[in-house]
């Protein structure tokens, strides 16, 4: 399990903002050296800590505009099978096992209002999968 330092976390917050920035901004914004930045950066990849880079994209010019959270109860030990459903599900963003009332959390992102009521109407009608709730999300913070 990797450990992170101080620098570490802020080198990786940095990278959250603005995952394109230079190592030189970095340096200036971490106030330590290009070749620390590098090596840490190196350290985090070769490690598997950091998985890659990506981009943000304005909510108002994504393909998938309609995007939810679904608290999902299972029944007894049907956990497995419904992920491996779930999985099947292409507007299944991520998918995370949980504690309390709820056992599965997923993020649905589709295109369009019908491709989202479609979407619950799929999930709802797996075998396995006693009770949901779901929430559109309206924006992001």
């Amino acid at each position: 399990m990797q450990i992170f330092d101080e620098l570490d976390r802020r080198l990786i917050a940095a990278l959250r903002e603005d995952s394109r920035a230079p190592i030189s901004k970095l340096a200036a914004v971490l106030s330590v050296s290009r070749a620390t930045v590098q090596t840490r950066l190196d350290r985090l990849l070769d490690s598997g800590a950091v998985l890659g880079f990506t981009i943000r994209v304005r909510q108002d010019y994504a393909d998938d505009a309609i995007r939810a959270i679904m608290m999902i109860e299972v029944m007894g030990r049907s956990t497995t099978a419904v992920i491996r459903q779930l999985r099947g599900l292409p507007e299944l963003h991520s998918l995370h096992t949980t504690n309390g009332t709820w056992d599965l959390i997923a993020e649905i992102r589709a295109s369009s209002l019908t491709d989202f009521d479609r979407v619950l109407r799929e999930v709802r009608a797996i075998d396995g999968i006693l009770n949901s709730e779901t929430s559109i999300m309206l924006s992001s913070v």
